[in-house]
């Protein structure tokens, strides 16, 4: 090194040092003394190593040693801790020593961190990613793309980027619009560019894919395109598309039983599940019935159980709300059935409704977007079956309103004809005994016109108190029969026989006309199941000659045969009635010659429809009539007390 060129090594900005063979400093710039923090005339002449020791542990001595004895230049990367700071050094050797440089590279270091780091998240994500240059040619390719399109990235760097499209299997006018898209980034007419396009990925299956454009500030590359599978999006966006249309299937319908057929056979069509069924709960007896089913679920199991209170995960979920998904059932407790060969399973509950239920024949069968796209149809289904039970409702409303109005006509007919031929009555004895009156005045003495005088009104007497009891019976008969026959007051446990001795006492009928077979019990309003007894008597009496010529007989029915429902029935002895007026006898608005008077036993029909039971009459078997009353489910007998032998 020589004076001269001393000023302008000064210049660089790069830091410099010399140091002779014996590694002593022979020359510092000003960048190096800065560096250094030490000034020339402290280091000229001094060894490296013994006013720095802490460069020994650094590349610093086998990268120098290496030139020295070597007689080549050698460059390596240093860190120093201190200044936390890369320097780039190079030593150039010579017959008098090293000439060394040392640069700030700082900010590549970290630059090139950075894109490592980039670089090995790319490689770690799903999405497919290239890179391209101006001039379409693929610069880079990570593994995901690899997979995707089934080529080596050996085999794809370098290429143009047309080779995407063919290999992606990409029609004509998609691969076109990702042509512009890439020309718009590159010029800087867009900051991205997002676009979808069906393609084929490498093991032959159609795929749908998005395909997004950005530009990138690298000293090879221009443009990234990330290629993203949204196969599933897009077949849950389709899924739930379809959903709104089975909804609107469901709200159409007003039969919970096709509701629940809909939704099973939807979820069976819509979200591949072939195992599913419908179960509703059964509000009377209180257990889940099975009311829809595919086919996949009856092939395996050849119809589908009933579910009673406290049985199985079935009805664990029904009773918390929550839907329930099993992943592996062979690691469940009580199951229904051990021996099931269903593996995994969601169980949804409709609401207060019941339960759908969805099975596969393999574990882990279902993910969170079953749950949620199963959610959904389920809550469809309640809506459904919600809509069904407020119109069920309103159309047994309406109907009951139609009962009601003819119920009420059939009573202003009544009394309508009862009261006109009471009074008709009345008339024709008034006019009868005024005839009299007029007929004795012409022809009779003082003393018979004295005894036409003191004539009394035929009604009086025996008559007149059978008529204003028939007045009074027909009121009472009335009211009762135009309360709303669909509701009771609070039903109590009331013994039959007990029932029918106080309804007895308010008939016409004589104590010892009843005979009760078999003692029983049953919950009922008590003041209207007496009401019943007393009307049905009353019936028999008016059909009898007189009150001692006459038996009814009671006795229960169901009790031993549980195929046939629970009840009892009254058989009389009584004449029969008209075969013509058995529709008149339980509907009273008949206006014709086989009318008969009052209510008779259609105030029998409502009360007994009022606690849901069903009444039927017909003629007996020896004559007579014989009423059942049966869906009496409460009606009990008690076990006979055994005797001590």
């Amino acid at each position: 090194m020589t004076r001269r060129s001393i000023p302008a090594l000064d210049r660089i900005t790069d830091a410099f040092f010399a140091l002779d063979t014996d590694f002593r400093f022979t020359y510092l710039n000003a960048r190096a003394e800065s560096l250094l923090k030490r000034s020339r005339a402290e280091l000229i002449g001094r060894v490296m190593w013994d006013e720095f020791p802490e460069t020994v542990e650094t590349q610093f001595p086998d990268g120098f040693h290496r030139a020295m004895d070597e007689q080549v230049p050698v460059s390596f990367e240093v860190y120093h801790t201190q200044l936390e700071t890369w320097f780039e050094a190079k030593a150039y050797p010579s017959e008098t020593g090293l000439s060394v440089y040392m640069r700030d590279v700082t900010e590549r270091k970290r630059q090139e961190t950075s894109l490592a780091q980039h670089a090995a998240v790319v490689e770690a994500i799903s999405d497919g990613v290239v890179t391209l240059d101006r001039n379409r040619e693929i610069v880079s390719v990570n593994g995901a793309m690899e997979r995707i399109l089934g080529a080596d990235r050996e085999d794809l760097i370098g290429e143009h980027v047309e080779i995407l499209p063919e290999l992606a299997a990409i029609d004509d006018d998609d691969a076109v619009e990702i042509g512009r898209a890439i020309t718009d980034i590159d010029i800087g007419t867009a900051e991205t560019r997002r676009l979808e396009a069906p393609f084929t990925a490498a093991d032959g299956t159609e795929r749908m894919g998005e395909f997004r454009f950005v530009p990138i500030e690298d000293d090879a590359a221009t443009v990234a395109c990330v290629l993203r599978d949204v196969t599933d999006q897009h077949e849950y966006e389709r899924v739930a598309a379809s959903l709104h249309q089975v909804t609107r299937w469901l709200l159409d319908s007003d039969d919970p039983e096709e509701i629940c057929a809909i939704a099973v056979h939807s979820g069976s069509d819509l979200l591949d599940l072939p195992i599913s069924g419908v179960w509703l709960l059964e509000e009377e007896h209180g257990y889940l019935e099975p009311v829809a089913g595919t086919a996949g679920a009856h092939d395996e199991f050849g119809g589908l159980p009933r579910f009673y209170p406290g049985e199985g995960l079935v009805w664990e979920a029904f009773e918390a709300g929550d839907v329930e998904r099993f992943d592996d059932l062979a690691a469940q407790e009580e199951l229904y059935n051990p021996e099931t060969p269903i593996r995994s399973e969601i169980i949804a509950p409709i609401g207060t409704h019941g339960v759908l239920m969805t099975g596969a024949l393999e574990p882990n069968r279902f993910d969170e977007t079953d749950v949620e796209l199963l959610s959904t149809l389920v809550e469809n289904t309640r809506a459904a079956l919600d809509r069904a039970d407020r119109e069920r409702v309103l159309r047994e409303r309406t109907a009951e309103l139609e009962r009601r109005t003819e119920r009420l006509e059939g009573v202003a007919d009544i009394l309508s004809n009862d009261l006109k031929r009471q009074l008709e009555t009345v008339a024709e004895a008034l006019e009868d005994g005024e005839e009299r009156r007029s007929s004795s005045s012409r022809t009779q003495s003082d003393d018979d016109r004295g005894a036409a005088d003191d004539w009394q009104f035929p009604l009086a007497e025996d008559s007149v108190e059978t008529t204003l009891d028939r007045a009074e019976r027909l009121v009472d008969d009335v009211k009762e029969f135009a309360r709303n026959a669909s509701s009771v007051r609070t039903r109590s446990r009331i013994r039959l026989e007990s029932a029918i001795e106080e309804a007895l006492d308010g008939s016409r009928l004589d104590d010892d006309a009843v005979i009760v077979e078999r003692p029983a019990t049953l919950r009922a309003d008590s003041d209207r199941f007496v009401h019943l007894l007393e009307t049905a008597f009353d019936d028999v009496a008016s059909r009898s000659r007189s009150r001692s010529d006459v038996t009814v007989w009671i006795d229960v029915i169901g009790v031993e045969d549980a195929d046939r429902s629970r009840g009892f029935f009254m058989r009389d002895d009584a004449a029969e009635v008209h075969p013509g007026t058995h529709d008149r006898l339980l509907d009273p608005s008949t206006d014709d010659e086989t009318a008969i008077e009052g209510l008779g036993l259609a105030l029998v029909k409502a009360i007994a429809e009022a606690h849901d039971w069903t009444l039927s009459i017909e003629r007996g078997s020896e004559g007579g009539t014989r009423i059942e009353i049966r869906d009496v489910m409460t009606l009990e007998v008690p076990e006979p007390e055994s005797t001590a032998g």
